[in-house]
């Protein structure tokens, strides 16, 4: 095998981005529900998400700061402490692209997006009614890397309170993974399901 190697003081953010969404595929789609303090409902989609904890259960999402402009999701989160987490299916896959779009932070991306904002009772934020699963979350900790003065993230951890799942995906506390067709994103504008599986038995 040959390899290509790249240094990563060598490359600039363009190719460091492409190499690092390139290869970490796929990658979870958390469309991030939150509400400002006048009241505005936001909602948008970010792939750099995942859970890292499971007692109690914790979440991240990473967004970029650009030359100081910090994103809707992440000024209302540090205002109200509180945010949802919805999973993107495959039906919801346009509606969850049309919210990707940068707009003023008076605009309600749910209603742009023909989608229902409700709240599910437990922290006072908005999720996707429409999402097959919806997880509330309080907001414990924030991480930054990078240079605060040029493209940097912060990297939001939320203490999950409550899951919203619907139950024709559900055994118990078994979610079943093409019953919630779940897209992953991969590089550039290209998206994966969880339709296609195999299994492997752990060992002894």
């Amino acid at each position: 095998m040959s390899r290509t190697s790249f240094r990563v003081d060598e490359l600039n953010t363009t190719d460091l981005y492409k190499l690092t969404t390139g290869l970490i595929i796929p990658r979870p789609i958390g469309w991030i529900g939150t509400r400002s303090t006048s009241g505005v409902p936001n909602l948008a989609p970010y792939s750099f998400f995942n859970a890292v904890a499971t007692n109690p259960p914790v979440l991240l999402f990473s967004t970029g700061v650009f030359d100081g402009v910090i994103k809707d999701s992440l000024r209302n989160i540090r205002e109200t402490g509180v945010f949802t987490a919805n999973l993107v299916d495959h039906d919801l896959a346009v509606a969850m692209n049309d919210t990707s779009a940068t707009l003023d932070h008076e605009v309600d991306e749910f209603a742009m997006a023909g989608l229902t904002a409700s709240n599910f009772g437990s922290v006072d934020a908005p999720g996707v009614q429409e999402a097959k699963a919806v997880v509330e979350c309080v907001a414990v900790r924030e991480v930054e890397f990078g240079n605060p003065d040029e493209l940097h993230h912060v990297v939001t951890f939320g203490e999950v309170v409550a899951f919203h799942i619907d139950e024709e995906i559900l055994d118990g506390t078994r979610v079943d993974p093409v019953g919630l067709d779940a897209l992953g994103r991969l590089a550039g504008m290209d998206y994966a399901t969880t339709r296609d599986q195999f299994r492997l038995e752990r060992p002894d």
